[in-house]
């Protein structure tokens, strides 16, 4: 599929737009002399935010700034991928037939070309070749079902915080949804808590792909919407709504990055009702089968590090940012008749100043059975 270079000109046009106006939004803070402000409690282990019932103030106006560009040079780069991913198949394309004659027959990619025309069965995406990550959102497809249970430990002096989940995915051709049930406990910080947080019900879908005539590179674009419902225990009071955008890239047999942008807003009364931050996450790993590390029982061995962070967009976070850091691994275990085990932890550490106020270190686990 070819997009007409009209549309997707118009696309990119409105992308940059999008993410101009953030850029200005944020970038008015640096005019305001303080900023002072409790940053909200987390909603689930994913949506995990920094600075729970403790006051944190602005970073210096030189450092914000260099964040701000920072941020608009890399709305004008994604724009950029995005424009130059969909030109670049109007040549690619045309050599594809030949390929799928040999390998894949032109009717299996028609059958699973989704809703908008623009996915290729070839893609390693269907053929779920990428792990789960323990910080950053599941972008995956899980056409049997899965279950999860994970945790994120963080502490900094005598703060700590805690959260565990339960979650369950499931696909239905390549539209998945997710639900999580998350409880938190918060101790020695100003406000100590705990509760049910936020129940986590979201869906995404893929919308375009492309992958190389040899396979080596695999591109897949989709769409994501979260929803955090409150339960209004006393960590869970007001409503959350992200809608996203991810992509997934397989290069060569082993090494994949997954990448999530979304733009969560807060609903509600009281100082977090309406309160918008930009959320952004990556994953890379490398994939080691059982052929290059053999271990008795094991499947494949995942190393992975990944990026989770977020920026305030208004009230009196704006400007605050926040990023940490997870080095781990994931072990898929040998099938168990029909169930397929795994198990990930990593190392969380913060990143920049706005994660070191809250984390001094953390670990996160994960264990998931696919059936």
């Amino acid at each position: 599929m070819v997009f007409p270079p009209g549309h997707v000109l118009a696309a990119s046009h409105h992308m940059e737009y999008y993410f101009d106006r953030m850029f200005q939004r944020a970038r008015h803070v640096v005019a305001q002399p303080k900023v002072v402000a409790a940053v909200p409690d987390g909603h689930g282990r994913r949506g995990f935010r920094q600075g729970a019932g403790k006051e944190a103030g602005v970073r210096p106006a030189g450092q914000l700034v260099s964040r701000l560009y920072f941020m608009r040079f890399q709305s004008q780069v994604t724009g950029g991928l995005w424009l130059a991913v969909i030109l670049f198949p109007a040549g690619a394309r045309a050599e594809t037939p030949a390929v799928l004659s040999a390998a894949n027959p032109p009717s299996a990619v028609a059958a699973d070309a989704g809703l908008f025309g623009g996915l290729d069965a070839r893609s390693a995406y269907q053929q779920e070749f990428f792990p789960q990550p323990l910080l950053v959102e599941d972008t995956g497809v899980e056409p049997d079902g899965e279950l999860e249970f994970s945790s994120l430990h963080t502490q900094a002096g005598g703060q700590r915080s805690d959260t565990v989940m339960a979650g369950a995915q499931k696909s239905f051709g390549l539209l998945t949804f997710e639900l999580g049930v998350p409880y938190e406990w918060n101790a020695g910080g100003d406000n100590p808590a705990q509760g049910v947080g936020n129940l986590e019900v979201s869906a995404r879908y893929p919308v375009w792909q492309w992958v190389s005539a040899q396979g080596l590179f695999d591109d897949t674009f989709g769409v994501a919407l979260e929803a955090g419902l409150p339960v209004n225990s006393p960590v869970s009071h007001n409503a959350e709504l992200t809608p996203k955008l991810f992509n997934d890239v397989k290069l060569g047999e082993h090494f994949s990055v997954q990448s999530v942008f979304g733009y969560a807003t807060l609903f509600g009364g009281g100082d977090s009702g309406g309160l918008q931050t930009f959320e952004y996450g990556f994953a890379f790993a490398y994939a080691l089968r059982a052929a290059e590390l053999p271990i008795p029982g094991v499947r494949q061995v995942t190393p992975m590090l990944e990026l989770s962070g977020e920026t305030g967009l208004n009230q009196s976070a704006a400007g605050q940012n926040s990023l940490l850091a997870s080095l781990g691994l994931r072990i898929d275990f040998t099938a168990l008749g029909d169930l397929q085990p795994s198990f990930g932890v990593g190392l969380v550490l913060p990143v920049d100043s706005g994660a070191r106020a809250e984390v001094q270190w953390g670990i996160a686990t994960s264990f998931t059975v696919e059936f």
